[in-house]
């Protein structure tokens, strides 16, 4: 829905379905319900999840996007973003790494993207002339033995779609950027990585390339997901502050929200009721904050979980979309306050225009957090709807 900070959505890869027919009827089993709930009265946006075989099947039959249009016009939904990050299963399997892949090192990613560009192109309302796909963090590092090598070689690849974005602009008046999403253990994996690469990298081989900065800088964007800066331990506003010194546009805020764990204190209680969020389907990686100061990270909770031991560490923020509306679980915490932070200086400075709600972990949380999923989405929609109109 389009509020006075921007278009707010929540993003569709919480329902499952890689082929197009199957997330479709989850859609129009769901999203109807969740309008009714939030906004009854105005027009719902959503951020839409397309799968890379969903895509083709868009793509090839213009019969699916035409019933795709009509139904989002008698619903009054409106697109402005897609989520590109997952290519392949999301749902019901174990991703893992794999959520990486294939990644930006590959031509099967620009292909993806490309045809995200052209779904999205005609998906933007006639008066909507802005729109946004988020994507990985280029690759995953623990792949690469060579990480500078990875990172040139996905930046020649993404820098393949700047020159597209730009002429595409130029012929339909739609503007669309591509959103890159620094994620834990991502080749970017944080905001420090992202900047230098945005700066020192991705500048710079664009203007090697014969691409205009100006053009590199309109079309790749930062997908600011606030679940990846609370891992981190980054402090948003600041963060934001910087981005904007330097010219380096936020695409969408990606609201969401990790589990943080005080280590302080009865620790050994803490750590045995983290154990019912380790789960086998997403990465749950872990930044440890130790009592002198240092950091060390785990790839995934388990690992974590196997190698603690009392009294070393401080805090814990695990990578796990947690419900926006808690600041606690039990014992355990979250990263809400970031959320907090995040928006109030988004209501000060306005640093974009698209904001996209992003729990996905619904089905793998622990049964006293589970509701319907209508429910759940209109639970968190209803909370940063009541946060965006209190006063920064």
């Amino acid at each position: 829905m389009k509020t006075a900070n921007g278009h707010l959505s929540y993003c569709s890869n919480i329902h499952p379905g890689e082929i197009w027919e199957e997330h479709f009827a989850n859609l129009q089993a769901t999203v109807p319900k969740v309008k009714t709930a939030v906004c009854p009265d105005q027009a719902m946006g959503l951020g839409l999840r397309i799968a890379n075989q969903a895509s083709i099947d868009l793509i090839e039959d213009p019969n699916k996007l035409a019933a795709l249009k009509n139904w989002l016009a008698e619903e009054d939904i409106y697109i402005f973003t897609l989520n590109g990050f997952p290519y392949g299963g999301f749902h019901n399997t174990i991703v893992k790494d794999q959520v990486h892949a294939p990644d930006w090192t590959t031509q099967d990613r620009v292909n993806y993207t490309r045809r995200l560009i052209d779904l999205l192109i005609k998906l933007l309302p006639a008066d909507q002339h802005e729109g946004g796909i988020s994507t990985s963090p280029l690759s995953y590092k623990y792949w690469w033995d060579q990480r500078g090598a990875a990172i040139g070689q996905a930046t020649m690849e993404l820098l393949k779609l700047v020159p597209y974005l730009a002429q595409t602009e130029q012929k339909t008046g739609k503007w669309i950027h591509i959103d890159i999403e620094p994620e834990p253990d991502g080749l970017l994996e944080n905001h420090r990585e992202f900047v230098d690469w945005y700066t020192d990298t991705l500048i710079p081989f664009a203007i090697t390339a014969g691409i205009p900065e100006d053009w590199v800088r309109r079309h790749i964007h930062i997908c600011f997901d606030v679940c990846h800066y609370g891992v981190s331990y980054d402090k948003p506003a600041d963060c934001l502050q910087e981005l904007v010194d330097k010219n380096i546009s936020i695409g969408k805020i990606q609201i969401s929200s990790a589990l943080r764990v005080d280590l302080r204190k009865d620790a050994s209680a803490r750590i045995e009721a983290l154990k019912q969020y380790e789960e086998p389907t997403y990465l749950h990686q872990v930044k440890a904050l130790k009592k002198d100061g240092s950091f060390v990270q785990f790839k995934d909770l388990a690992e974590a979980l196997a190698q603690f031991k009392e009294g070393i560490y401080d805090e814990w923020r695990v990578h796990f979309h947690v419900p926006l509306f808690l600041d606690s679980y039990g014992l355990l915490n979250s990263t809400q306050a970031e959320i907090g932070e995040t928006l109030a200086y988004h209501q000060q400075h306005y640093v974009t225009r698209m904001m996209e709600i992003e729990t996905y972990t619904w089905g793998v949380l622990p049964a006293e957090y589970q509701e319907s999923i209508e429910t759940s989405i209109a639970r968190e929609v209803t909370y940063i709807q009541d946060l965006l109109c209190k006063k920064p």
